[in-house]
């Protein structure tokens, strides 16, 4: 995947409320209330790694898409997914911003959800 289409994604996570960019582990992660919403890597052999949590349909995206995987360390188990995209894959831009999206809601406060609302 593209250095761009990596940078266009960051970007739209950090443009929901009370977002911002943090690096624990040596990751790139999008937190939200202090609790990370999606994790996004861009290796240097353009494999992006992307993991985001779908409660209500990470059964469906494993089975939908074989870049997928249920996220280790037992994260799996509440809805969490992985997706690691080789450069030559092409990948739905726009599926993946709804994967972040529905992930900023599971983790969100609902006073930041209600935010998304207003004018």
């Amino acid at each position: 995947m593209e250095r761009t289409v990596a940078d266009r994604l960051l970007a739209a996570a950090l443009a929901y409320p009370g977002a911002h960019e943090d690096h624990p582990w040596g990751d790139t992660v999008v937190k939200v209330d202090g609790k990370i919403f999606v994790f996004l890597d861009l290796s240097e052999d353009g494999t992006f790694r992307l993991t985001v949590k779908l409660p209500d349909r990470s059964a469906q995206v494993l089975q939908d898409h074989a870049f997928t995987r249920a996220t280790g360390y037992g994260l799996g188990k509440s809805g969490w997914i992985s997706c690691t995209i080789p450069e030559e894959l092409e990948v739905d831009e726009a599926m993946l911003r709804t994967w972040i999206d529905l992930s900023y809601r599971s983790i969100a406060k609902k006073r930041r959800i209600k935010e998304l609302a207003s004018p």
